[in-house]
């Protein structure tokens, strides 16, 4: 197979589409939301994108059929605007592989019409998160004013080290192929999945792009994995009670 391979399942019909990443990363933040997105909208797979980049496996499904590990764009019908939805299991493994794939996503807006791309994702506090901040990065100073009015936050070197991956890139890369681009990265703990931070994230680009979600899917997630987090919590609390003094006694041994 060729570096990067796109498919095309079947046509879209959008009007004046939004491009709208969530892959998997810190959290599973982006990928959360997009997902829920794609299930409370009923998205509509339009591309798949196929690379030697990704990890060399593949993915089978509850029947046992077998597939090429792939991302996948789908098109979303809303009664705000319209969605080009990208979401998968995988970024590339290397560096020049994330610009190629990045490169073939960028092609896919530019082929449907879209002029506007949001990258979602999580930016880890190290720590338990109780009210979820969203932070923002942007390439266009009309995207940045109207994310700033929706209390989207814009501090200088956060996240820290930059945006890295599909995420990054696609701000980077967009910008320089004309598109108006931002990131929305919602405050987690970076220990475990995090439902809350994904429908922080989303509470803001529904506001921003007019479409509306029910949230109560997200929000029993939510509760499961703050079950999750509170039996972590009394093991390290009862472990904690056999370290020695001045053992560190937060939670960042949590994978």
């Amino acid at each position: 197979m060729k570096e990067v391979e796109t498919e095309q399942v079947t046509e879209a019909d959008l009007d004046d589409p939004v491009f709208v990443e969530g892959l998997p990363g810190v959290g599973q933040v982006g990928k959360l939301a997009v997902e829920h997105v794609l299930e409370e909208l009923d998205g509509e797979l339009v591309y798949r994108v196929f690379t030697e980049h990704f990890p060399p496996q593949v993915t089978v499904d509850d029947d046992g059929r077998a597939s090429l590990a792939a991302a996948e764009v789908y098109a979303v019908e809303t009664e705000g605007r319209d969605l080009l939805v990208l979401t998968g299991d995988h970024q590339a493994q290397d560096a020049p592989g994330h610009y190629r794939v990045t490169e073939a996503f960028l092609d896919i807006a530019e082929d449907e019409g879209a002029e506007e791309v949001f990258a979602l994702g999580g930016v880890p506090t190290g720590e338990l998160v109780e009210e979820y901040g969203v932070l923002g990065a942007y390439t266009d100073d009309d995207l940045r004013d109207t994310l700033a009015e929706e209390g989207v936050e814009f501090t200088e070197d956060e996240p820290s080290g930059g945006i890295v991956g599909t995420s990054g890139l696609l701000l980077g890369l967009g910008e320089r192929r004309g598109f108006r681009t931002a990131c929305l990265m919602g405050e987690t703990s970076g220990y475990l999945v995090d439902p809350k931070s994904a429908q922080a994230v989303l509470e803001i680009l529904q506001e921003v792009l007019g479409f509306e979600v029910d949230f109560a899917d997200l929000e029993d997630h939510a509760d499961e994995m703050e079950d999750v987090m509170s039996r972590l919590q009394e093991m390290e609390g009862q472990q904690g009670n056999n370290a020695a003094p001045g053992a560190d006694d937060d939670l960042r041994y949590i994978g």
